[in-house]
């Protein structure tokens, strides 16, 4: 089923920020949390620390009405900076691969791509990108 999520971008405090918000919202963590060193190294990337190792790599909390807070750490190391307006995106995540790669094509019309959709590890089909307003999105298709 489609589903559209915001998601968070944190310097090392995902975990802290996922356990006020399950407080907040009162409900649990859905599915696995996912660490840094569960993702296979990516070619040229550096070896993580430990204490990046243990980072959030990806993390989803349902809180109202359906809508799902998705998170993750941003690693100095791998080149991430967090600034402000960089810091969340919209997730969206269409039923099909079709409607994914036509929404792609269509938010990326004068913007800029960050990642070209591929099949990941996860078993999604994903991408991001910014569009020519600045918004920032990632979208996912879990059907293959």
């Amino acid at each position: 089923m489609a589903r559209t999520s915001t998601y968070l971008n944190f310097m090392g405090k995902t975990e802290e920020a996922f356990n006020f918000y399950k407080a907040v919202f009162k409900t649990e963590i859905d599915g696995q949390v996912m660490r840094m060193s569960d993702a296979p190294p990516m070619p040229g990337q550096w070896p993580l620390g430990e204490a990046e190792k243990r980072m959030i790599l990806h993390v989803e909390l349902p809180i109202l009405a359906g809508h799902v807070l998705m998170g993750s750490d941003m690693v100095e190391s791998m080149g991430h900076k967090l600034r402000e307006g960089n810091n969340f995106s919209i997730m969206f995540e269409p039923d099909t691969r079709g409607e994914t790669e036509r929404i792609f094509q269509a938010l990326g019309e004068g913007g800029k791509v960050m990642m070209p959709l591929a099949d990941m590890f996860w078993g999604g089909y994903y991408g991001s990108l910014t569009d020519k307003f600045g918004v920032q999105w990632m979208l996912n298709c879990r059907a293959k």
